[in-house]
């Protein structure tokens, strides 16, 4: 599978504006050969709490990545907002080449550091795991990373796991750890898709990557630049399971025990 990250300086809050500029960037991903192109959270609108700006409740982002997938024949995943009873919801959705939606998944852990609880509802289910060129992939958002819980409940479904976000500069330490940790513990890539530049002054550093389930970045974006970082990820998952098989050592009843206590 050959994976196009989309490692954007988003204009905050300008959604006009971040469409026109990633309808132009799905053309380049597909042109340099790519199945899949993932962009950040809140992809064309920033990490903004402005639900009544930034939200919709009528699906228009859908159906433009929807057409772009479709004209360009690639795969698009992408972040939105979603209104729904007074509260926002933080999307993060997956429109295959011919257009069909095969996830749209809400953001279980809501960033109460920086308010994201008080406006949007949480999610409370696993994202649906879907399949492109002999992979199966998860998609998380942002302050999902932190959680292992979740990831470690994909596992089983999912070779691939991406992790769109608007993560700031100052814990990108945080940031390339965790998905390391994430990568190793779980025995499978992780996609991470980050934001650069600036928004509503946070300092966003990107480092987007790809790492692979034995820990190794494969790829990795520069700091700070809008860019496409492109990836050819091996399906070779189920081989590096069955030689160092962690995932069947675990003991899941006696988790589940330790959980409820």
């Amino acid at each position: 599978m050959k994976a196009a990250i989309f490692q954007t300086d988003i204009i905050f809050e300008n959604k006009a504006e971040n469409l026109r500029r990633g309808l132009q960037l799905i053309k380049a991903a597909a042109d340099g050969g790519a199945d899949i192109c993932f962009f950040p959270e809140m992809s064309f609108t920033g990490f903004s709490m402005n639900i009544k700006l930034t939200g919709e409740n009528d699906g228009y982002t859908i159906r433009c990545m929807q057409k772009a997938a479709l004209e360009n024949n690639i795969a698009v995943g992408f972040g939105y907002v979603c209104l729904k009873n007074g509260r926002g919801e933080n999307h993060y959705a997956v429109a295959d080449k011919t257009g069909r939606l095969l996830s749209d998944y809400v953001k279980i852990h809501s960033f109460a550091m920086g308010g994201e609880n008080e406006d949007f509802a949480s999610g409370n289910t696993l994202p649906k795991p879907f399949s492109i060129a002999g992979h199966r992939i998860s998609t998380f958002i942002c302050y999902d990373l932190r959680f292992p819980e979740i990831f470690r409940a994909a596992a089983d479904s999912s070779s691939v796991m991406t992790l769109a976000a608007n993560w700031p500069a100052s814990r990108r330490e945080h940031w390339m750890t965790l998905l390391k940790a994430r990568a190793i513990e779980n025995q499978a890539y992780i996609i991470g898709t980050n934001c650069c530049g600036e928004q509503n002054g946070l300092k966003y550093s990107g480092d987007s990557m790809v790492v692979d389930p034995l820990g190794n970045v494969i790829a990795q974006s520069e700091q700070y630049k809008d860019s496409i970082l492109f990836a050819d990820i091996p399906s070779d998952t189920d081989k590096i399971r069955a030689q160092f098989p962690v995932l069947a050592s675990r003991k899941k009843s006696l988790y589940k025990k330790l959980l409820l206590l």
